[in-house]
């Protein structure tokens, strides 16, 4: 495989961090398939994890100046990835927040580099976009602009709310809401190009389509 999204799909299975089988999501549904970045959780699959933030936000072109990383699994994921952006010649500060102020020290909920000019959201999905909306605020309240959200997989799927489907997913939302392009590693559609290309995950091809025909939204 030369397509680093195909790439990231094969790496996620297996490391078995993206799965297969029954399972209900956040939203309440019934999933055939499960994605869960926190499973990358030894130094290996982690800094592979990072080399593809690092590239895919390096072939996107945006223009950044720093990352954040909202806790909890973002400030692995930013902090990792500056890690592998210096690898690649970039050198990039970051920054993380606390969920509870702290009142000692150098106090406040911000820590790491000062928040100032465009800053990359790093996260691993989108789902309610709770998190990204927090960081939006923070990172405006310190005088900076948020530059992009970079997620590892995005699942293409319909956001709803009291049972009432959306046309948009919560990344269309959340790119709309905020007027920020909101940017992948891989996403559904690449999913099911990897499902239809191996013979061996052929079983789960057909139900991850009926998923997408019923919640997913167009690329």
């Amino acid at each position: 495989m030369d397509n680093l999204r195909q790439q990231f799909i094969a790496f996620s299975v297996e490391a078995e961090v993206l799965k297969f089988g029954q399972f209900v999501t956040k939203a309440g549904r019934n999933s055939p398939y499960f994605f869960n970045a926190g499973l990358f959780h030894d130094g290996a699959t982690l800094g592979k994890l990072a080399q593809f933030y690092a590239q895919t936000l390096l072939d996107s072109g945006i223009e950044f100046d720093m990352l954040f990383g909202p806790a909890y699994k973002g400030i692995t994921l930013a902090s990792a990835t500056a890690v592998a952006l210096a690898a690649k010649g970039r050198d990039t500060s970051f920054a993380y927040n606390r969920k509870e102020a702290k009142d000692h020290g150098e106090g406040g909920t911000i820590v790491g580099a000062g928040l100032k000019g465009r800053v990359v959201i790093i996260d691993d999905v989108i789902s309610a976009g709770t998190s990204v909306r927090e960081s939006v605020q923070m990172i405006r309240a310190a005088g900076a602009e948020p530059a992009a959200v970079l997620i590892a997989l995005d699942r293409m799927e319909r956001a709803g709310r009291d049972g009432v489907l959306s046309p948009l997913s919560a990344v269309q939302e959340v790119s709309q809401t905020y007027g920020i392009p909101v940017i992948s590693i891989a996403n559904l559609a690449d999913l099911f190009t990897y499902l239809s290309a191996d013979p061996a995950m052929a079983q789960h091809k057909d139900a991850v389509a009926a998923y997408r025909a019923q919640y997913g939204v167009a690329e």
